[in-house]
């Protein structure tokens, strides 16, 4: 099994930047992100209607590329964590973790016997269809997964300390429209309260050795981020990023400003 090509760094707390998909699940979607220099793709399962069929062909598509292939599932559940990893996932993000167990239950499901209670799989997609040792796979495949929790609600933000001291918790993610709203200020991204948060998952982050995520949506946002703490940070949205290239090039057509 080959190993996750940017865990280390993750861990260590260098820039790392990639992307997330929402809407173009398309065969040449992993080559074109490749090409723009992202180093992991997260393909979200959350919002969009994404199933698990469609899922393992874009997996398939990363093979042989300097990409490493991840999803966001809808719920921290054993049934969507495990059949994900199965397909070859080699990191999951999950969305509003919100305690401790949550966070334990969440990496319970990532993991093999004795460590976890993740089902066997072995010799199908998630190992490229190869033989091997069983305990040699059980042990790749932990040390490859990236087990990312996304704190965005009022209640993952007040627990944040218990999350990030679950051993197997790599990333603590913001997701920031969600944790804006259940802290009642929608979209407010400029509020104090809000920055104080953000400010606050990436301090802890760094205090318990994880590191800090972010999808940002411009470079105003990147550089931001950046400036907090966030060191995994996608580019984001699929949807927003190509709409918002063609607006310009049509603007430029028809001589608009």
């Amino acid at each position: 099994m080959k190993e996750n090509a940017i865990k280390k760094a993750v861990l260590a707390g260098e820039p790392v930047a990639g992307a997330m998909v929402f809407e173009f699940f398309a065969p040449g979607m992993s080559s074109i992100l490749a090409n723009a220099g992202c180093r992991f793709v997260l393909y979200d399962m959350e919002h969009t209607g994404l199933g698990f069929e469609t899922l393992k062909w874009l997996f398939a598509g990363c093979r042989g590329l300097p990409i490493e292939p991840m999803v966001r599932v809808p719920r921290g559940e054993y049934t969507w964590i495990a059949r994900a990893l199965d397909l070859g996932a080699r990191g999951v993000m999950i969305p509003m973790v919100e305690s401790r167990a949550q966070a334990e239950s969440v990496v319970e499901a990532c993991r093999y016997p004795p460590a976890g209670r993740r089902g066997a799989a072995f010799g199908f997609a998630q190992c490229d269809y190869l033989g091997g040792d069983v305990g040699d796979k059980i042990r790749q495949s932990q040390e490859r997964t990236l087990v990312i929790a996304q704190i965005e609600t009022e209640r993952g933000l007040e627990n944040v300390e218990e999350i990030a001291a679950v051993d197997g918790v790599d990333v603590l993610w913001v997701g920031h429209f969600d944790l804006s709203n259940f802290m009642g200020i929608p979209g407010r991204f400029d509020d104090p309260r809000f920055d104080a948060a953000m400010r606050k998952v990436a301090q802890v982050s760094r205090r318990h050795g994880k590191a800090a995520g972010f999808m940002a949506t411009d470079k105003s946002w990147v550089e931001r981020a950046r400036a907090m703490g966030y060191t995994m940070l996608a580019a984001g949205t699929d949807t927003g990023l190509l709409q918002q290239a063609f607006g310009d090039l049509v603007d430029c057509i028809e001589g608009r400003p």
